[in-house]
């Protein structure tokens, strides 16, 4: 049974239809323990109570919420569909840089949506303090701190499809913090899109998730399309999977769980640290979908996990790849369901030289180079690949990928001229992805845009250069970041800093705390490459090209040099010839 669309025009709908069966979400902590059990009946009545006091803010009002996997945050998130205000998302993930660093994060996303109150469970609440210290926020507190708030009597009118379902920062900027704005009419769109026509959901589906609830495949495909589908859920925190990654395939064997989704470095993880005994424990024979996105899609991490986990009765059929991005709701396209992944093999040297991908002849000597099917757009999606003058190209010729649909966003909070940058007055979104399209199908080739994704996580280049410039030894617009392939096809930082300084010793000291400062920010190893003034390569408006920088980079070093970047603490050049490692 799929969300039936035309019932449902908004988020409390949806919940009101689930709260009428028998499923809802089911709580697991580290050890493998069931601890809380929230049926959908249960859910709605404790949000509809707790939205009478939350109306006060009044309608429209941005709540910021700690997304921790808790019920609390589910409790909290529909008060607010209720109550008419609008939930914004925060990551509930402090990195390794502790407590400042993630204060900081969301002390940025806090006063960037303007929130009028701020929610986090109790393991988070301190932390939440302190970042909205001194902001203009009328209430930081827990669910008890909101319940204890006046009951203003009847909710308020209902939510109205054109009205904002919730905002959702995309990426992890402190700097630079983009909040989508997702209406309703938007989110429930594409919700009908991925359950109904993505993997085609049926009435003995049942999920399991670690993702979080701050990513778009966590929130939205998750725990709103579970709610708008009346299918049951069982959760266990992100933290508790990166300790424990077993558990997860644990839970989805005792459960019989059918669907579940991870980006591709979680599938990498829980291969790695499965053993042959693990899968003697293990039934995955039920397991019908493994979503499989959020990043560029490595088939040697996917091949590793069906391998290691066949004995279980996994099958690499399950193996669903999909495209998306939080702002069109989620999901853009899949592949076909059942199909597994799909591999277009083409010409990698041609590819290079004209853009063109076109299939690899049998025999060739030439480089190969394969790409995931990303299936065909999900109905009401209209797909182009353009090139830098805006013409639409011819299948197997890579552009950039535009998209337009009633599941884009409304544009981002606050922010008119990054808006305009991305969103057309006619709706056209620039994804900033680079790819190309074959019988229908898409398929990902790059990004176009400077976004880094690291382990899964988004990361501005901006901010990496902000830290560089922070040093003394640094001037503004010395420093360029970008990521590079590593040896197992994993993404690693690369940060290129323009220094004056001559001695080794004082290279060595500035190259350390650099580490140390995007270590404590950011929670990343980045490999850093010291060059003499005047080397990074400019725009003819003055600005810095980091696509050039990051090209002339892959010039300087040689592939066994990329392979071993991780392990060395950063390089010195002289900006055209091969460096010297320190």
């Amino acid at each position: 049974m799929g969300l039936r669309r035309a019932e449902f025009s908004t988020l409390t709908e949806a919940l009101d239809y689930a709260a009428a069966g028998q499923t809802g979400f089911n709580y697991y902590n580290g050890r493998g323990e069931l601890t809380t059990v929230l049926p959908y009946g249960e859910l709605r009545e404790r949000a509809r109570i707790l939205a009478r006091r939350l109306q006060g803010l009044g309608r429209g009002a941005r709540v910021a919420l700690v997304a921790h996997t808790h019920p609390d945050f589910a409790v909290m998130f529909y008060a607010c569909q209720y109550a008419a205000v609008v939930p914004v998302p925060l990551p509930a993930a402090i990195h390794l840089g502790g407590h400042e660093a993630y204060v900081r994060h969301l002390r940025q996303m806090v006063l960037d949506c303007r929130a009028s109150a701020a929610f986090a469970p109790a393991e988070f609440i301190e932390l939440l303090r302190e970042a909205a210290s001194d902001l203009q926020v009328q209430i930081t507190g827990t669910l008890d701190d909101f319940s204890a708030l006046e009951d203003r009597g009847d909710l308020p009118e209902p939510p109205q499809p054109h009205e904002l379902a919730y905002m959702q920062y995309t990426s992890g900027s402190t700097r630079f913090p983009r909040g989508t704005m997702i209406t309703q009419a938007s989110a429930l769109h594409n919700l009908e899109a991925i359950f109904n026509h993505g993997f085609r959901l049926t009435q003995d589906d049942r999920f399991c998730s670690w993702l979080p609830y701050y990513h778009d495949m966590g929130l939205v495909g998750i725990v709103l399309g579970c709610v708008a589908t009346q299918r049951s859920c069982d959760f266990m925190g992100s933290r508790e999977f990166a300790m424990r990654p077993r558990l997860w395939l644990k839970l989805m064997s005792q459960n019989r769980a059918t669907i579940s989704f991870s980006p591709p470095f979680g599938y990498a993880l829980a291969a790695r640290r499965i053993t042959a005994r693990d899968t003697e424990a293990l039934d995955l024979s039920a397991w019908r979908v493994a979503g499989v996105g959020a990043e560029m899609i490595h088939p040697d991490w996917l091949d590793a996990f069906a391998a290691a986990l066949a004995p279980a009765g996994f099958k690499p059929t399950a193996f669903l790849p999909c495209y998306g991005m939080a702002e069109c709701a989620l999901a853009v396209s899949f592949a076909p369901v059942g199909g597994g992944m799909q591999i277009d093999y083409i010409d990698g040297e041609l590819l290079s030289e004209t853009g063109e991908a076109l299939p690899l002849e049998e025999g060739a000597s030439t480089r190969r180079k394969g790409f995931i099917n990303c299936g065909a757009p999900l109905p009401g999606f209209e797909v182009e690949v353009r090139d830098d003058d805006g013409r639409v190209l011819p299948e197997r010729q890579v552009g950039r990928v535009f998209l337009r649909s009633p599941s884009v966003m409304v544009g981002y909070y606050n922010s008119p001229d990054t808006t305009a940058e991305v969103l057309s007055a006619d709706g056209w979104l620039n994804t900033g992805d680079l790819g190309y399209r074959v019988d229908g199908s898409l398929y990902l080739t790059g990004r176009a845009k400077d976004l880094l994704i690291i382990n899964g996580r988004n990361i501005w280049p901006q901010d990496l250069e902000n830290l560089a410039e922070q040093q003394p030894e640094v001037r503004p617009t010395d420093a360029s970041a970008f990521s590079v392939a590593g040896s197992d096809g994993t993404e690693v930082a690369v940060l290129v800093v323009q220094c004056r300084e001559q001695d080794p010793k004082s290279q060595a000291e500035l190259a350390d705390r650099l580490h140390e400062a995007i270590s404590v920010e950011f929670g990343i190893r980045c490999m850093i490459e010291l060059v003499p003034p005047h080397t990074l390569p400019r725009t003819s408006s003055g600005k810095l090209s980091r696509s050039v920088t990051r090209k002339e980079f892959l010039e300087r070093h040689d592939d066994e040099r990329l392979r071993e970047a991780v392990h060395i603490r950063f390089l010195v050049s002289d900006g055209g010839r091969r460096p010297v490692a320190a």
